[in-house]
């Protein structure tokens, strides 16, 4: 086997977080990218012997090419879907042109593209998301590299976009109202096998330079398989009421505010189903052979793991898990602009290691640790905002990972009994960060403290400071005092004002 490693572009999002342990089970070196060295770390094979962590951004062409070089292939599973940006498709051309330039001069031998399922027709175009993710392939074959691209419909596994809003809507509502969208067609495929697809492809030279459609062996419609899912599930059927009028920015709202899939996901997905996504050819299943799971199968095993808490990898995975460099100068307050920061202090009397299982406890079921209809009213204006809201949560486990989803937060610092360092992804009028740290004196003694940085976006962030600032007073000096509370510790100092000056 060839002893140069395999670069994998997305390494900590959906598709790639399960693929490179599956590259390292089938003895693959392997060179994960990604914009934060820690987040890549953090992940379960992140220190694994046969990993190589690198920083690389699909933005900066120079970074790329620092990353591909001495690689021989590239898996290439990076997308804008469910970013909040109107120039997606500008984003990701630039991107696949950077990838063109930086395969080129690491003189790469391969690269294999996941991509979407779907015909440009007449009378049915491509939706914006698909015809910017076949244009990405186009532009991949621009470059010296053979390029195997697998174009794939709605892949169900759990924490999949597609799982996910067939899960969460079918939970949640005996009756659904929709757009016609649910009588198209589709041809789903298993997580597994998108995972054996793509090792596949590396491991058979056979598929370079192929454009290969995958699918799993089930023709059928989302109408199909919310009554699939009801039966797996073993919950009543459920009725759907199909309505022509019901757009799909409509059906994006209200399906966001059920499920917590976010919004600009949601259009997409939506927007994506008026084009019947089936396979045309059948060419991977003679050079990559596996068993195919059907779509009852598929399902049965990601409501297992979801059951279990076993989700490796889920749609809330990607995300950036960078420092602002706002948060980290330390210029004075008249340069670079306007930042706020507010925070409360307490000195604690009791097990530092339990004050910390409390900390890293927060979010999700959990709460707040105070004024959590606070909380859920924020998240609820979120939603409504198109933001996540509090819908996603919090990942399994006690201790949270850098780069894991919080509600609507998302962790960039996470060290050992010390800090815990939130960044906001809730719509703000600026930027936000949340972080609780603390500091043991002796034995039984640690010091508490929780400080909100703010970097307003105008005067409407300035607002937005100085209107929650008695929110946050509140909130910080009750939170801490709770904490003690839940971790049996006495408040020996109570909560008092961080002074700056």
């Amino acid at each position: 086997m060839d002893d140069r490693p395999v670069l994998v572009l997305g390494s900590t999002g959906y598709v790639g977080g399960r693929l490179v342990p599956l590259l390292l089970e089938r003895g693959h070196k392997v060179r994960a990218a990604g914009r934060s060295i820690e987040k890549i770390k953090s992940r379960p094979w992140g220190n694994n012997p046969n990993v190589e962590a690198v920083q690389a951004d699909m933005h900066d062409a120079e970074s790329l090419k620092l990353a591909a070089d001495g690689c021989r292939a590239a898996f290439y599973l990076v997308h804008s879907m469910g970013r909040p940006t109107r120039d997606f498709a500008e984003q990701e051309r630039d991107a696949a042109y950077n990838m063109v330039r930086a395969a080129g001069k690491a003189n790469l031998e391969r690269i294999i593209y996941l991509g979407g399922l779907g015909e440009d027709l007449d009378d049915r175009p491509l939706s914006k998301h698909l015809r910017s993710r076949a244009e990405v392939g186009r532009i991949l074959t621009l470059g010296p590299a053979k390029v195997t691209t697998l174009r794939a419909a709605q892949i169900i596994g759990s924490g999949s976009s597609s799982f996910e809003m067939i899960r969460y809507l079918a939970d949640r509502l005996p009756m659904m109202v929709t757009p016609t969208w649910v009588r198209t067609k589709a041809q789903p495929i298993a997580i597994r096998n998108v995972l054996g697809y793509l090792a596949g492809c590396l491991e058979n030279d056979e598929t370079a330079g192929l454009t290969l459609d995958i699918g799993g062996p089930d023709i059928l419609n989302y109408t199909e398989l919310f009554k699939l899912y009801s039966e797996v599930a073993g919950i009543p059927k459920r009725h759907i009421l199909p309505l022509p009028f019901l757009s799909p920015r409509l059906s994006s709202f209200w399906v966001s505010m059920i499920t917590p899939v976010p919004m600009t996901l949601i259009r997409s997905l939506i927007d994506g189903l008026r084009n019947e996504v089936i396979c045309r050819n059948d060419d991977i299943t003679r050079l990559v052979p596996q068993d195919l799971l059907s779509c009852r199968e598929a399902i049965r095993r990601a409501l297992e793991k979801t059951e279990h808490q076993k989700v490796e990898t889920c749609l809330f995975d990607v995300g950036s898990a960078c420092m602002p460099e706002w948060a980290g100068a330390h210029d004075p307050d008249y340069a670079g602009g306007t930042r706020f920061d507010m925070g409360y202090k307490a000195r604690l009397q009791g097990d530092p290691k339990k004050v910390w299982e409390v900390v890293q406890r927060i979010g999700g079921e959990q709460g707040w640790y105070y004024g959590d209809p606070l909380w859920r009213l924020r998240g609820f204006i979120d939603r409504i905002l198109a933001g996540p809201g509090m819908s996603r949560g919090r990942p399994h486990g006690d201790k949270p990972k850098v780069g894991d989803a919080l509600d609507f937060w998302r962790i960039i610092a996470s060290d050992e009994g010390k800090r815990l360092l939130l960044l906001a992804e809730m719509r703000l009028p600026g930027e936000a960060l949340l972080e609780f740290k603390l500091e043991t004196h002796w034995e039984n003694a640690v010091d508490i403290s929780m400080t909100a940085r703010f970097l307003p976006r105008g005067l409407t962030g300035i607002l937005y400071w100085y209107a929650m600032y008695p929110f946050h007073v509140v909130l910080f000096k009750n939170m801490i005092e709770n904490i003690s509370s839940h971790a049996g510790t006495h408040v020996y100092s109570p909560p008092e004002r961080i002074r700056n000056d």
